[in-house]
């Protein structure tokens, strides 16, 4: 079974309210009466502070996710930068505290669920950890089964929720009462020293922001929307928490907030006696709401996480098997389920424990995704985020001391589960990921490169934890192949092969199924078996052509509303090194791979190669060559070929001056590693000499031409002109390379 994509569709309103819709749950309509017991009224000041911490690691997950917009989102960053141990860590810290944080939600459900049910004790379970349990229970199996909070469904429920704050704010702030806030010892009762571990226990209310960067492969242009959503998430939050949590400790006393369903408490307060039912039940509702969100974008997050990891096999891809009817990780869903269950049944009747296991988890990821941004600006050349961090390393270091240092004030008990948690994930990690990862991270690559300049004790810590056989890089080569059409699909198989083991790499097999702008995807996801029954046999024929080949190949289908953009975009996502794809369903601007929009604004994502319908038969290959940029990677690939499955190459170069000519083939050859090569130099027409070399060969690769978008609408193509009355099959290659608009307009 192919892995299923989907297209960028999430926007940036989407974007805020999943960070916002995630934070308002815990830290209005749960935690408030219990972190006025542990701070007293300067409880407002935990909150803001916690807030500016959020905000500095904002501030790195924003930057991270420009530049690595992908599935996963700090797992990813951590493993590729700090290596997979401390993948390990990051991947296992943030999917145990999603599992913390979602059993914390779900007992606030059952908190405001006891107020409109009766619900009974059960055995040493309370009737909120009953109910509970039935909320964790729904919202497993409501993702199990395949729903889930789109954006659009998230922007309803967080517009709801504002609204029903909105309200109790105006209402409460009549009511507010100086005296009220400042009864039983003023604002600081319990001291100032009470603020910091306030703030480590509210904490778990900044989390949903992360949240974002997990679906950062689905936002729309996620340089600009994914800082401004996880920012902006932060910043409103952060106010309203202030101003909400004000106006409850002005309403009812601190020491008589309640410590199960706060808000429903102040609400009976603040509204006059008519109106107290309605308000109270409104209230309440959008508790059950915005906790039930909040539990259900946690689960669902997990499994992303799981997602990725499986992929870098730091877990069992096993728990990643879709569901042959909902089409959900249902195992990863089960398992995160089970955890839930549990820690609501063993540790439900203490909310702390849950709310600082979850925060103390994530500040472990947050401290570590500080270091990987640290250690990508510092080590890797490829790396270009969009959004940057101001005040640079201060903003990081910054990030990573207040993550560790509010670890301080949570807890002795919380500090041990932390301490269980690491020293379990270093065992996971050397007992089973470090004998299956493929990756070695850029922190380890760069120690173990400069060896000879770095103390011992540094490098032999870093070949020490690497994973085996991965002290040095062994990133796979990848190849590409976009398969449209039965017909062309062995042929296409077959050339990406052939390069994939010339190379020791591997093959991404990609069906982008265009589906039209009338319809939704994600109505169009809803097709499943349709969709499943069209893709399955195109790329299970090209598994089975990859593996008579002796070739690994991975495959995704992608439904999308754009066609060769998005198989662009998906090159790009998956990094990949070379793309191949056939001629019929490209747009091929003059003899270039791009189309005309596309060649004036964009560069290509990776080498192009483009097959025409002729079949493949790579046995005598004609190259012709007048030295330009992308006659580097025809003579690659001809090279391959004549490696990998014996074809005889001839060269040709057509030129008026024969003597400089054959010079010039002969250094071009000897410089390319052709020089068994047939070579051939012809005089006169260029297309009329490629036309008569090509009668006897069976492939002519050619590189994609110079000349710019405006000279060749206005004097044609040669590329199109000669190669489109051969017999012969042709493979155009393409380079990418930076010109200017000028250049692309003029050549």
């Amino acid at each position: 079974m192919s892995d299923e994509e989907l297209a960028k569709d999430l926007g940036l309103l989407s974007a805020l309210t999943i960070g916002i819709g995630t934070m308002i749950g815990a830290g209005i309509f749960v935690l408030p009466g219990v972190a006025a017991s542990t701070a007293g009224p300067i409880v407002v000041v935990s909150f803001v502070i916690g807030g500016l911490i959020a905000m500095v690691n904002a501030l790195s997950v924003s930057e991270l996710g420009t530049a690595m917009p992908k599935a996963g989102g700090g797992y990813y960053y951590v493993n590729r930068a700090l290596g997979p141990l401390f993948g390990s860590i990051a991947g296992l810290g943030d999917w145990m505290g999603l599992a913390f944080a979602s059993a914390f939600y779900s007992i606030g459900f059952g908190q405001y669920l006891t107020t409109l049910l009766p619900i009974p004790d059960i055995l040493f379970l309370s009737d909120i950890q009953v109910g509970a349990l039935i909320a964790g229970t729904v919202f497993v199996g409501v993702n199990y089964i395949g729903a889930k909070e789109t954006g659009g469904v998230q922007t309803v429920i967080v517009t709801i929720l504002l609204s029903i704050l909105a309200l109790f704010a105006i209402q409460g702030w009549l009511s507010f009462d100086v005296g009220t806030l400042l009864s039983d010892g003023g604002l600081t009762p319990l001291g100032y020293g009470a603020i910091l571990p306030g703030t480590a226990l509210i904490f778990v209310s900044f989390l949903g922001y992360a949240k974002i960067a997990t679906v950062a492969e689905e936002l729309k242009n996620p340089g600009r929307n994914l800082p401004i959503a996880v920012i902006g998430s932060v910043a409103i939050v952060t106010v309203v928490y202030a101003v909400l949590v004000s106006i409850l400790l002005g309403v009812v006393p601190w020491p008589e907030l309640s410590q199960t369903a706060p808000l429903t408490q102040a609400t009976q307060v603040a509204f006059p006696g008519g109106l107290t039912g309605v308000a109270v039940t409104v209230v309440t509702l959008g508790a059950l709401l915005a906790t039930a969100s909040s539990a259900n974008a946690s689960i669902l997050a997990s499994a992303r996480i799981n997602f990725a990891m499986g992929r870098d096999r730091i877990v069992t891809n096993w728990l990643n098997e879709i569901h042959p009817s909902y089409a959900t990780p249902y195992r990863s869903i089960v398992l995160t389920g089970a955890m839930i269950i549990v820690f609501i049944a063993m540790l439900g009747q203490d909310i702390e424990v849950l709310a600082k296991a979850a925060s103390v988890l994530h500040l472990v990821v947050y401290a570590l995704m500080n270091a990987a941004l640290i250690v990508f600006r510092e080590t890797d050349p490829d790396y270009d985020p969009v959004f940057t961090v101001p005040l640079y390393p201060f903003t990081p270091i910054l990030g990573m001391v207040l993550s560790i240092g509010l670890l301080a004030f949570v807890g002795q008990r919380e500090l041990f589960l932390s301490a269980v948690f690491i020293v379990v994930a270093f065992g996971w990690y050397f007992g089973y990921a470090r004998n299956r990862a493929d990756g070695q991270g850029l922190l380890g690559k760069h120690i173990l490169d400069r060896g000879g300049d770095l103390p011992s004790p540094v490098v032999d810590a870093a070949a020490s934890v690497a994973p085996d056989g991965t002290t040095e890089d062994m990133e796979t080569p990848t190849t590409m192949v976009a398969l449209s059409n039965p017909r062309t699909e062995h042929s296409l198989v077959a050339l990406a092969a052939a390069l994939a083991k010339h190379d020791s790499g591997q093959l991404l097999a990609v069906h982008v199924i265009q589906v039209p702008n009338q319809t939704p995807l994600a109505a169009a996801a809803n097709q499943r078996e349709r969709i499943s029954e069209m893709s399955g046999q195109l790329l299970a024929n090209a598994r089975t052509d990859a593996e008579e080949l002796g070739v690994p190949i991975e495959t995704r289908t992608i439904l999308s509303h754009e066609g060769l953009d998005e198989v662009f975009d998906a090159a790009r996502s998956h990094d990949v090194d070379r793309l191949i794809m056939g001629h019929r369903g490209t747009r091929l601007a003059g003899s270039r791979a791009e189309g005309t929009l596309d060649e004036l604004m964009h560069n290509l994502p990776c080498d192009v190669l483009v097959l025409d319908e002729r079949g493949f038969n790579p046995s005598e290959i004609l190259l012709p060559t007048a030295g330009g940029h992308s006659s580097d990677l025809s003579a690659e690939v001809a090279r391959a070929l004549q490696q990998t499955v014996d074809a005889r190459v001839s060269i040709l170069h057509v030129t008026d001056n024969p003597p400089t000519g054959q010079n010039f083939i002969e250094g071009w050859a000897t410089d390319h590693g052709l020089d068994e090569a047939e070579l051939l130099v012809e005089t006169g027409d260029v297309e009329t000499a490629i036309g008569r070399a090509a009668t006897d060969r069976t492939l002519v690769i050619v590189g994609a031409t110079e000349r710019g978008l405006l000279s060749r609408i206005i004097g044609g193509s040669l590329t199109l002109s000669v190669l489109d009355d051969l017999e012969t099959t042709v493979l155009l290659a393409e380079r990418p390379h930076d010109r200017s608009l000028l250049e692309r307009l003029l050549g």
